[in-house]
C-alpha cells in the first residue's frame, strides 16, 4: 500500500475512534473504521470510493464480504416491539433528533443494542433499541426506545429517512453506487469486510 493510502486509512481510524463498533476497539482486535461515499471504480477484488470529504480510498474486498441492501420503508412500519437503530443529534431537552431510522429485520434484533457515540456527524449518537411507543407531536413523530440499560426519546422529523436491510449479492454494487463500508486493517492493508448499498440510485442515509 502506498503512503497516501496508508495515511488515509490511519487518519480515518483515528478520526472515527471506532464508536460504532465498540467491541472491536480493544488492542487484541484489528483497527476498524466506517467509510462512506460513492463507488468510482470496482473490480472483483477491489473497490475505490470517493468519500464525503472528497478524498478517495481504494481497498481490497474480503472474499467473504457481507453485502447488505439498504432500502426505503415507511414510518408506519415502525411499530411498538420492533427493533430499530436511530442515528441522532442530542437536543436541549434530553431527546435525540433523528438523522435516520433503520428498521432491523427480526433476524438482526439486538444488534449493537444500547446508546453510544456515532461517527456520522460531530456529537451524533446511535441508539439501537426496541420501540416502546410511537406518538405524534408538534415537532415531529416521537419514538420511545428502550434498551438494556436505559431509554431514549427520539424526535423523527418528516424528512428523516426510514430504511431497512436485507442480504444482497455483488450485483448490488456498481460504479456510482452510494455505499457505507466497514473497513478493517489486515496485515497493514485496508479490507472491506461489510458493504451496505442502495439500489437504483438509493443511497444509505449514513
Amino acid at each position: 500500500m502506498n503512503p497516501t493510502r496508508r495515511e488515509l486509512l490511519r487518519a480515518a481510524v483515528l478520526a472515527a475512534a471506532l464508536p460504532t463498533l465498540p467491541h472491536l476497539a480493544s488492542a487484541q482486535q484489528p483497527a476498524t473504521v466506517r467509510i462512506r461515499g460513492t463507488i468510482t471504480a470496482l473490480s472483483d477484488s477491489r473497490v475505490t470510493v470517493k468519500q464525503r470529504n472528497g478524498d478517495t480510498i481504494d481497498v481490497a474486498i474480503a472474499p467473504d464480504v457481507r453485502l447488505t441492501e439498504v432500502y426505503p420503508v415507511t414510518f408506519a412500519d415502525v411499530k411498538p416491539g420492533t427493533f430499530v437503530g436511530v442515528g441522532g443529534m442530542p437536543q436541549a431537552d434530553g431527546s435525540q433528533r433523528a438523522i435516520a431510522v433503520v428498521l432491523f429485520p427480526e433476524a438482526m434484533r439486538g444488534t449493537g443494542e444500547g446508546h453510544y457515540p456515532f461517527d456520522f456527524l460531530p456529537d451524533s449518537t446511535m441508539t439501537n433499541a426496541t420501540v416502546a411507543d410511537v406518538a405524534s407531536s408538534a415537532d415531529g413523530r416521537r419514538l420511545e426506545l428502550k434498551y438494556k440499560d436505559g431509554q431514549k426519546t427520539i424526535v423523527v422529523p418528516p424528512d428523516a429517512p426510514v430504511v431497512s436491510l436485507r442480504p444482497a449479492d455483488r450485483a448490488l454494487l456498481h460504479v456510482g453506487s452510494g455505499v457505507s463500508m466497514t473497513v478493517q486493517e489486515m496485515a497493514g492493508k485496508p479490507v472491506a469486510t461489510r458493504i451496505n448499498a442502495g439500489r437504483n440510485g438509493f443511497n444509505p442515509p449514513y
